[in-house]
């Protein structure tokens, strides 16, 4: 597995921008096969505001969009240069959260790839606070399309 990477290469790989970047640092990668990364989760997320008053829980939706955000990282590290503006997230299935996520955890997202054809990439995603599983997906992606 090699080294990971910090936000600044994060930033220079996804389109995201505060405060819709989830990942923080990527803490290692296989290209073409799999990706750890690490969201710190901190009371500052503007979404604590209103997602709940009395008791801060990170959206699910946004959980989700944390392990497709890794996920894009993984494929921009197993494609050509020239393809990484034209991956397109196309579906997700079996969706689960299974605990909630709070201010002051560190989410630890697994995103593996387990299919790939043509241009249709399936993965398997995972998130992690510790070592209990909060969250699970199966993501779908296509490559190409417009530039």
């Amino acid at each position: 597995m090699k080294q990971g990477y910090d936000i600044k290469r994060i930033l220079n790989l996804l389109p995201h921008r505060y405060p819709f970047v989830l990942v923080d640092r990527v803490l290692g990668f296989e290209p073409g096969v799999k990706i750890r990364a690490l969201k710190n989760v901190t009371i500052n997320e503007p979404f604590f505001q209103g997602h709940f008053f009395d008791r801060p829980i990170m959206p699910g939706v946004l959980i989700l969009e944390g392990m497709v955000q890794a996920g894009g990282l993984l494929l921009a590290e197993s494609l050509p240069p020239e393809n990484h503006t034209r991956v397109c997230f196309s579906g997700v299935d079996r969706v689960r959260f299974r605990a909630p996520v709070i201010p002051g955890d560190q989410l630890i997202f697994e995103v593996e790839i387990e299919k790939q054809r043509s241009r249709v990439v399936k993965m398997g995603a995972k998130a992690f606070v510790g070592i209990n599983r909060v969250a699970e997906a199966k993501l779908m992606a296509l490559i190409g399309g417009e530039k």
